[in-house]
Formats: structure tokens, C-alpha cells, sequence
């Protein structure tokens, strides 16, 4: 992991973009807290840092200047300045041909869409999480929160480290997927917005039916993809510092 560059935020955050291998990533951690810090992941669709960054960095900043946690995300496979993927490139074309004419999105359309990219990002983060446990300020435990569904999925399964989850419902999930849900044992929030026009609410709500988890939370409220409401962020740190501290 190399560091490319520091900022000192006025609220006593530190961020600092890193390079791990060919993958861009930023770290928020408190400038002056007590180390080590509990950690939270932070996923996001494959858009591109640049364009998600004032969503992640706002939500970083607030678990980190208000609750002392650290945060940080990665680039996703073939998204922002990373190289373009040919077969996920095509699965997104055939995604926006079958929405903008109107016709049911198919189960090989979604797999090809999701599947490679769950295969190919989850290592990456694994690969984070032991260079980020390695710097001194950050000592675990660790929390996954947003981004694409089935690799929080995937993560919550195969990466021990990370403790507790926080979901955001939606992103087409493969069928293969609700079979790994199940076995998905940490607590999970997961939010919901009841009239997201890009959201199958049926199949959210199946989906969270079948996380294994003895502890599961679903928040649902009124509204599109981005009217999530503000004091949502607040509960999500709640959930967090339950299980983080």
C-alpha cells in the first residue's frame, strides 16, 4: 500500500488516497484519536470514486469525526480509472437495452453482470483489509457498510474479520446468491427505500427473509434511491458502534 496523497479536513479527519497494486482507494481516520481505531468498509455501486465521492466522503467523515471510526473504500473492477472489462462492459449494455425497452431483466443478464464482478472484488477487499489491520492507527474490528449487495454478501461469508454489516437493498442479486445469504450469521442493518424505481422491493425483501443472521434489521422508508433520509446515517453509526466498540 502506497499513500498518494494527505488532507487534513476541518473537522479532524484525516483522508488519504492509497494505491494497493493497479487499486485506487481513500482512508479517513481520526487525526488526533486514540489508536488503534475500529475499521468500516465502505462499498459503493461500480460509478467510480469520482463520482461517488461526496456520498462516501460525507458518511466517512461523519464516522469518523463523530464516533472516531475509520473508513475507507476502493476502486471496483473495471470502474473509474481502472481498466475497462469487456464482458461486464457488455452485461451493463445489455442491462440498458432490456430496461430502456421496457422488457424483464433475465437471470443471465444479472449473473453475468454481478457474478464476475463478486469474484473479482472480493479478494481486492480481502487484499485491503490486510494492508489497512497493518497500519498501526487501525487495530479492528471491522464493519462492511453499502455498495453492491452480493459482494457485502460474499464478504460476510468468507471474510471473518468483518463483524457486523450494513446493507443498502437493491442492485439485481444473482439466485445464487440467496443461497450464501443464508449463511450469512453476522448482524446486519439493512435499509430499504419501499418506492425505489431501480429496486425489485419483493425480491429485497425475500432476500433479507433469508440472511442467516440471529440478528437482522430492515429499515424501510418512503422514497426514490436518493431520498434516504438524513437520520439514517446516524443509525447506521449507531448499528456500528454496538457492534464495533
Amino acid at each position: 500500500m502506497y499513500f498518494t496523497s494527505e488532507r487534513h479536513l476541518d473537522d479532524g479527519v484525516l483522508e488519504r488516497g492509497f494505491t494497493l497494486g493497479e487499486i485506487p482507494g481513500i482512508l479517513w481516520t481520526p487525526a488526533s484519536a486514540p489508536a488503534p481505531t475500529p475499521l468500516i468498509l465502505m462499498g459503493h455501486p461500480p460509478l467510480g470514486l469520482h463520482k461517488m465521492y461526496s456520498r462516501l466522503a460525507g458518511r466517512a467523515r461523519y464516522y469518523t469525526a463523530e464516533y472516531g471510526f475509520a473508513a475507507a473504500t476502493i476502486e471496483l473492477p473495471g470502474s473509474g480509472d481502472r481498466p475497462r472489462w469487456a464482458a461486464v462492459e457488455q452485461a451493463r449494455a445489455d442491462l440498458r437495452g432490456a430496461m430502456e425497452a421496457g422488457e424483464p431483466v433475465g437471470d443471465e443478464i444479472v449473473d453475468a453482470l454481478v457474478l464476475p464482478l463478486v469474484e473479482k472484488a472480493v479478494p481486492e477487499w480481502r487484499a485491503t483489509l490486510d494492508a489497512l489491520l497493518s497500519l498501526p492507527e487501525i487495530g479492528g474490528p471491522v464493519g462492511y457498510e453499502g455498495g453492491v449487495i452480493s459482494i457485502g454478501i460474499r464478504l460476510a461469508v468468507v471474510e471473518p474479520r468483518i463483524v457486523a454489516a450494513g446493507f443498502f437493498a437493491g442492485s439485481l442479486v444473482p439466485a445464487a446468491m440467496f443461497d450464501e445469504a443464508r449463511r450469512v450469521t453476522i448482524p446486519l442493518q439493512v435499509l430499504l427505500q419501499w418506492d425505489d424505481e431501480g429496486n425489485d422491493r419483493q425480491a429485497a425483501l425475500d432476500l433479507f427473509d433469508a440472511f442467516g443472521s440471529q440478528e437482522k434489521t430492515l429499515h424501510a422508508n418512503l422514497g426514490g434511491h436518493t431520498g434516504v433520509p438524513r437520520f439514517e446515517l446516524e443509525a447506521g453509526a449507531r448499528f456500528f458502534a454496538r457492534h464495533l466498540t
